[in-house]
């Protein structure tokens, strides 16, 4: 019976009174043929277990090695050593599966993060992504248990689609069409007709025209699911495919929706630090220690920790875009030459702009409203000075944007005349438009990038190391 087994992170808790029990694990050392660290992923911490000297054979005992799995049933006693209150006295140790110590790649010592990526399968084994991980799973809960308790529906929105939500193009084909030698029209063009779906179709950007649907007819409703973007990218905060969470609001406006962003960012900071203290003592040590090697400039002005509750604990900062570029023009940095990019009103603003903003001038998350609309996607409100749209963006230190939504345009004509600006094929999206033609309301929502947030908890410097498998360019392994 294996599900008999205590798990490791409970045990830690107990009163050590001689109580019989079952652990499971992988081996983390075992030192003098008696004491040996087992570790089975639900805390960082490992339970000493200690062999008595000739109760086993040598051949069990040859087979503890590095990162082999193993049952040990034994008494729980008082800890003899420091550090920790009880050990596990060996009664029967069954080794459940060998671990050759010759070729296993993961070594009790530290390992790059670059080394581990390249062993994604096994770098779960060690303390820094076992915190990680533990830390992501959190989050996710805690995502879910907000929108509950608020009363929103949880949508499942297409992960193949027909349309292009943010316009972008950069999207990943999905067919069934032989690459060799696919159908033709007559113009020479791939004759789609003939595919699986019988249109052309691609992996899904976001779910957010999809959820608007949703929120049409049930009020409130979030997605939270996998979205692809086939951009070029190698930089430590871009993913070919990553996780996204998109709530919709009826009967909401731009206020709103900031209220709720705001409150739904805290809520997951507050969540994580109540629930996983253990594992963002040990990420805030880690890059304590990381950041020692880093010349003074390129150090973070707060550790993590301090960080997250100084996010908790303060009003998120709330300027229009038109304020933004006047900070950023009247900044020392700017006239010190020293952004890579220029500023002027109607740029995109780029991550050192957004990072100044935040780390430099408010020293806290910003909020930055009304965006020029030449900038933005075609479904966001047009404000009535005709330059600017009802858009919000969340800033957060160290990663820049990490919250972006706007109130939606919920007025046909506007929303028309603006597709066709842009060229977005209207008849394509009827379905979209019949949410204007049919009882259409203010409306309102935005998209959370759900590895920022883990990379933002976790204190990580590169996205590729808070999602279990990342995908990027050329590199599509495990």
């Amino acid at each position: 019976m294996f599900n008999k087994r205590v798990k490791i992170k409970e045990l830690l808790t107990w009163n050590p009174s001689g109580q019989e029990v079952t652990v499971m694990g992988w081996v983390r050392t075992f030192r003098n043929n008696q004491f040996i660290a087992l570790n089975d992923g639900s805390t960082n911490t490992n339970l000493q277990i200690v062999v008595t000297l000739g109760q086993f054979d040598d051949e069990i005992l040859k087979r503890i090695t590095t990162s082999a799995s193993l049952k040990v049933t034994g008494t729980v006693i008082p800890s003899q050593g420091k550090g920790q209150k009880l050990e596990l006295k060996a009664s029967a140790v069954e080794i459940l599966g060998d671990s050759d110590p010759e070729k296993y790649p993961l070594q009790p010592k530290k390992h790059s993060l670059e080394f581990l990526r390249e062993k994604a399968h096994l770098r779960f084994r060690t303390n820094t992504f076992g915190s990680i991980f533990r830390v992501r799973h959190s989050i996710a809960f805690a995502i879910h248990k907000f929108f509950h308790e608020k009363g929103f529906l949880y949508l499942h929105t297409p992960i193949i689609t027909a349309s292009d939500a943010e316009g972008a193009g950069e999207m990943f084909r999905v067919s069934t069409l032989p690459f060799d030698n696919p159908p033709r029209n007559d113009d020479g063009s791939i004759n789609f007709r003939e595919d699986f779906f019988g249109k052309s179709t691609n992996l899904t950007v976001s779910g957010q025209l999809e959820g608007e649907l949703g929120a049409t007819a049930f009020g409130d409703i979030y997605t939270f699911g996998p979205t692809f973007r086939a951009e070029n990218s190698n930089t430590t905060r871009h993913l070919a495919e990553f996780w996204m969470v998109e709530p919709e609001m009826a009967f909401s406006d731009l206020e709103d929706n900031m209220n709720l962003a705001e409150e739904f960012i805290k809520y997951i900071i507050g969540f994580v630090m109540e629930n996983n203290r253990e594992d963002l003592e040990f990420l805030a040590n880690r890059l304590a220690e990381e950041e020692k090697q880093l010349p003074a400039d390129k150090r973070t002005d707060m550790p993590l920790l301090e960080k997250l509750e100084f996010v908790l604990n303060n009003n998120f900062e709330r300027i229009t875009y038109t304020e933004a570029i006047d900070i950023l023009l009247q900044s020392p940095a700017y006239k010190k030459k020293k952004f890579q990019y220029e500023v002027k009103w109607g740029i995109d603003m780029q991550s050192e702009h957004e990072r100044y903003l935040v780390e430099k001038h408010f020293k806290k998350p910003v909020i930055v409203t009304n965006y020029p609309k030449d900038i933005k996607a075609f479904y966001m409100r047009q404000n009535d000075d005709g330059k600017t749209v009802a858009a919000m963006d969340i800033l957060a230190p160290g990663i820049g944007e990490i919250v972006g939504g706007s109130q939606r345009e919920e007025r046909m004509e506007k929303l028309e005349a603006r597709m066709k600006e842009m060229h977005i094929p209207v008849d394509e999206l009827w379905w979209y438009l019949d949410t204007r033609r049919f009882g259409t309301v203010p409306h309102a929502g935005f998209g959370l990038g759900f590895e920022r947030m883990v990379l933002f908890v976790t204190g990580m410097g590169n996205i590729r190391d808070v999602i279990a498998f990342p995908r990027t360019p050329k590199s599509a392994e495990f």
